[in-house]
């Protein structure tokens, strides 16, 4: 059988994620290969690290790239952090919980969780508690649950760990970018995030940010790959201590030493991966984190306000909603599936269904990355209403895009 070159078909990505890659970000890609230790390449490593600290909002000189989709970030934080029998609270509020919960199992760690409803976030006091009751080694949280469209306050939390001595994870796949997010001011010790949401591009790499004092629990575990051991003259210098974390590719005390000023080899860089993801930080760092994030809210709100003029309730709690995500009810007697295959059949537009309980009942609309933007929105919101009228629901004609522009104006 013979195949032709790749030919996707054109698409306007408005779904939970992945997002419309930026095409700056597709041109970064296509840049030529260099060597892992090409002076060029480890000069592109650095500004990357220095470029994700602003995104993340921190001075942490731990803050560098992990191969791998956003889960590949989670499952390095996690499994360099956690020794079996640690103790971990994990607060679920959609299905990104659970993963955690998953991964830490998987970790041999005693997890314990509190869960709150989909559509709604946890209290402070709610955290604390349950801290105080688990004496954990760590709280493991999710910011933005694209599940459930809501985002978690985190503003308190770091504060609570540190009067408790519990080390604080986040993960920000979904919302870092377009949500506010403070590394430090928050008191966070380690942090993941993707590049398929709201930082415009394509899912393949994993920024993380590591606080001192988390990196110090990292390299209470370090060991060196046999055949990079020095000889036993040098070994004083970088002693094996700890034990040994239970993933190589995800060690993150070896990938510290890789993206470090030793350039310890561990693997081999995702080069084309790296340029996106700089060029991602770049175009972020470019625009200012705090316009970014209000870019996200203006974009956001209008596609709140023209699926309310359509005439579709909205779920969850609208105070914690992500601004990048919003989730719908799909309306009484309009299928689904059918629904979504003529947007994407009709229109191209790709917009997302749900997991768990919300399976079959709700929508979720992102405006998220390169998406966040008037055309994108109003073109959403054109389409659906067509679908919509289409399979027999009353709608209001311009209902949604009217209510949109309302919003920009």
């Amino acid at each position: 059988m013979t195949y032709g070159q790749i030919n996707p078909p054109s698409r306007l990505l408005m779904g939970p994620g992945p997002s419309t890659a930026d095409p700056r970000v597709l041109r970064a890609m296509a840049a030529a290969m260099i060597g892992q230790y090409d002076p060029a390449m480890t000069t592109y490593m650095t500004e990357t690290s220095e470029l994700y600290r602003e995104v993340f909002r921190t001075t942490n000189e731990q803050t560098f790239l992990i191969d791998g989709t956003s889960r590949a970030g989670i499952e390095s934080a996690l499994v360099s952090l956690l020794e079996p029998g640690d103790r971990v609270l994990v607060p679920v509020f959609g299905r990104f919980g659970h993963l955690l919960v998953e991964i830490a199992e998987r970790c041999g760690a005693d997890v314990h969780t509190i869960e709150a409803e989909w559509g709604q976030v946890f209290a402070p006091e709610q955290i604390e508690a349950a801290i105080i009751d688990v004496r954990p080694k760590l709280l493991a949280i999710v910011q933005g649950d694209t599940a459930t469209t809501m985002c978690q306050p985190l503003a308190d939390l770091g504060e609570i760990c540190r009067r408790h001595d519990v080390l604080f994870y986040c993960d920000t796949t979904a919302s870092l970018g377009g949500n506010e997010f403070e590394q430090d001011a928050w008191g966070l010790d380690v942090t993941t995030t993707g590049l398929q949401k709201c930082l415009g591009g394509p899912s393949g790499s994993a920024p993380i940010t590591i606080s001192d004092r988390a990196a110090a629990v990292i390299n209470g575990r370090k060991h060196i790959e046999a055949g990079l051991r020095p000889s036993e003259a040098e070994s004083d210098d970088d002693p094996e201590v700890g034990a040994r974390i239970a993933s190589n590719y995800f060690d993150l005390a070896m990938v510290m030493d890789y993206w470090g000023p030793k350039r310890l080899n561990h693997h081999t860089e995702a080069t084309s991966m790296l340029y996106a993801a700089r060029e991602c930080a770049r175009l972020l760092v470019g625009e200012g984190m705090p316009a970014a994030v209000e870019r996200h809210r203006l974009h956001g709100a209008a596609m709140l306000a023209g699926v309310q003029g359509l005439g579709m309730s909205v779920f969850g709690d609208l105070a914690h909603k992500m601004n990048n995500v919003v989730g719908v009810y799909i309306p009484e007697g309009i299928d689904g599936d059918g629904a979504r295959a003529a947007m994407l059949d009709d229109f191209g537009i790709e917009i997302g269904t749900s997991f768990g309980p919300l399976q079959g009942k709700v929508w979720r609309i992102g405006t998220m990355g390169y998406n966040a933007r008037k055309d994108a929105v109003l073109l959403t919101l054109a389409a659906l209403e067509q679908v919509l009228r289409a399979g027999g629901a009353q709608v209001t004609a311009g209902g949604g895009v009217g209510a949109a522009q309302e919003v920009y104006a």
